[in-house]
């Protein structure tokens, strides 16, 4: 009942089985023909050697069987191979249309993924989620129908001989692919519901310990460190050692049936075909074809142990619904004609609940105008630049670039705007990789001549594979200096109007942000750029300065003005100079 229910109002598993049928239908006759030779290479042999020891009258009585011994023997592993290769590639084929699929769902959702998934929810919808749907097809739909398409077709070729006899061979055969697995799945549900619940609350533990490594180790608790998460290890461990138990004793058990049915073969061939020397010659060869069987209906209790972990996937994929759009209709402003980006009394709040984060923010910025937004932290810089990017939504007031609506150009934003926040992230791959992000278009000289304009050629250059470097997980080959740098050069290639730079110097010493400083801003010098910043540090590199706090802007202006006209400003800058 809970299958069925579960597939009622499913979209994420039955149309792609609809969708690529001729290729299933294809992959399970493979299937098929797999175990039929399987069973008819016992036969054959079986066949061969029972009337090779009655001295056959003629010599082609033995050649034929030999030869179909070798036809059989051929195919088996040949159609095995091509099934493994349909099979998997129309699971390939199903779990290519679910990424892209989920990827477009959750990308329609994109301005709003805070409020509505959490990044470990998308991790196990990615991984998790779309690689049960493969082992669901692989390891439970494919043995499944094989087993039970050999289960009706054993038989009914039985019972055409022998009625009661084929009836008798089904109830066994029913047991271990009916039975048998409905049991397994019965008494594994708990128990593997169990296991998730202690693997959620292991994950947790383990992030707390990960994260608050440094606090453990400090208020000198190593032994509690290491045994916070000993507990739920054990329990885990107990039942997955209870799982194995029960597979084993089940498979031992399928076996013991399997035992049973060649056992009654035996006997049946032994009354009904003895009645002569040529029906005595099928005996061995029939009781041999069932053996073969065993592989493809054992399986199927294997796949239906899974089916709760399946379940689950089902049904959370099958509550991810894209976000309908409420955008207006879209413009394609060209780069080139970008002029100016106002924000008109932009006000901004999270929910009803919380406190207004930003109110009655004002400013227009021309193109190649250079700003730099300062306050507290928590005062909403970051926020200002979510808001210019469309992510998120203004309470009240308005954000226009050129004389459209911010929300007017989301479609094509990425050719208006660049970003480059505090922690860049790279991919573990090259570095002409990393940097060609920014646009695959770029060949590989412009790639190079950004890193050389970012300040990296030298660097580059004195490393063993050049530009083919590995930048290792999340840049991990290089320092955080040299990640900006490689996440700057991204941004010459994208060669947007505007850049936003949130804090992206934060972390570094001195010396190492005045120099990256000095490389942002002079590689950027045509473009129109909104710098978040927590000091002073480069201000002299802008030319506005608005320092915001929780009611209002509380100072704006050139720097140079500033200086002069507000103590308040030269204090700060000179404290931040160290002067």
């Amino acid at each position: 009942m809970n299958f069925f229910k579960t597939f009622k109002h499913d979209t994420w598993v039955k149309p792609y089985i609809k969708q690529y049928k001729g290729l299933l239908i294809t992959a399970l006759t493979l299937g098929l023909l797999t175990s039929f030779c399987a069973g008819a290479l016992m036969f054959t042999s079986g066949y061969t050697i029972d009337k090779a020891a009655t001295h056959p009258v003629n010599i082609l009585l033995i050649y034929v069987p030999i030869l179909l011994t070798r036809a059989f023997g051929i195919g088996r592993p040949v159609f095995k191979y091509v099934e493994r290769l349909k099979s998997h590639n129309w699971v390939l084929r199903v779990t290519s249309d679910l990424r892209t699929r989920l990827y477009k769902t959750l990308e329609s959702d994109a301005s709003f993924f805070n409020e509505h998934h959490k990044t470990g929810d998308i991790m196990g919808l990615l991984s998790e989620d779309i690689s049960h749907l493969q082992n669901l097809y692989l390891r439970t739909i494919f043995p499944a129908v094989i087993g039970y398409l050999l289960t009706i077709i054993g038989s009914l070729a039985l019972g055409i001989f022998n009625p009661a006899f084929g009836f008798f061979v089904f109830l066994l055969l029913f047991i271990e692919v009916f039975l048998v697995p409905l049991f397994s799945v019965s008494i594994e549900s708990a128990r593997r519901a169990y296991q998730k619940e202690v693997k959620s609350d292991l994950y947790v533990q383990l992030t707390d310990n990960i994260l608050g490594v440094d606090d453990w180790i400090i208020s000198g608790r190593k032994d509690d460190f290491r045994n916070l998460t000993s507990e739920n290890i054990h329990n885990l461990d107990q039942s997955q050692l209870k799982s194995k138990a029960f597979r084993r004793n089940r498979d031992f058990g399928l076996q013991l049936i399997f035992a049973a049915l060649a056992i009654c073969f035996l006997i049946f061939t032994n009354l009904t075909m003895t009645n002569g020397q040529e029906q005595a010659n099928f005996v061995s060869a029939v009781v041999l074809a069932i053996f073969p069987l065993s592989d493809a209906i054992i399986p199927v209790s294997q796949g239906f142990e899974e089916w709760p972990l399946y379940k689950d996937s089902i049904q959370r994929l099958n509550t991810i619904k894209p976000v309908k759009s409420n955008l207006p209709a879209q413009i394609d402003l060209a780069p080139n004609d970008f002029k100016s980006l106002t924000l008109n009394n932009v006000s901004f709040e999270y929910d009803t609940d919380s406190p207004i984060l930003i109110k009655n923010f004002s400013q227009t910025i021309h193109k190649g105008e250079k700003l730099a937004l300062l306050g507290p932290s928590g005062i909403g810089k970051t926020t200002v630049l979510q808001l210019i990017l469309g992510d998120l939504t203004p309470t009240a007031g308005q954000i226009k670039i050129n004389d459209y609506d911010i929300a007017q150009v989301q479609e094509h934003r990425q050719k208006l705007f660049s970003v480059l926040n505090q922690k860049p992230f790279l991919f573990n791959t090259t570095l002409m990789n990393n940097v060609r992000l920014g646009n695959e278009g770029k060949s590989d000289v412009e790639v190079k001549q950004a890193l050389e304009r970012v300040g990296l050629k030298d660097l580059v250059e004195s490393l063993p594979d050049k530009y083919n470097t590995l930048v290792g997980e999340n840049g991990s080959r290089f320092s955080g200096g040299e990640q900006e740098r490689i996440a700057l050069a991204r941004i010459l290639l994208q060669d947007a109007p505007i850049v936003l730079l949130d804090e992206p110097t934060v972390g570094l010493d001195p010396i190492t942000e005045n120099d990256l400083l000095e490389t942002f801003f002079s590689v950027l010098k045509d473009k129109t750029i909104i710098w978040v910043t927590h000091h002073l540090q480069g201000v002299n590199h802008v030319d506005k300065v608005v320092f915001m706090n929780s009611e209002e802007i509380e100072m704006q202006g050139a720097p140079k003005d500033l200086y002069q006209s507000n103590k308040h400003f030269k204090e700060l800058y000179q404290m931040d100079q160290g002067l």
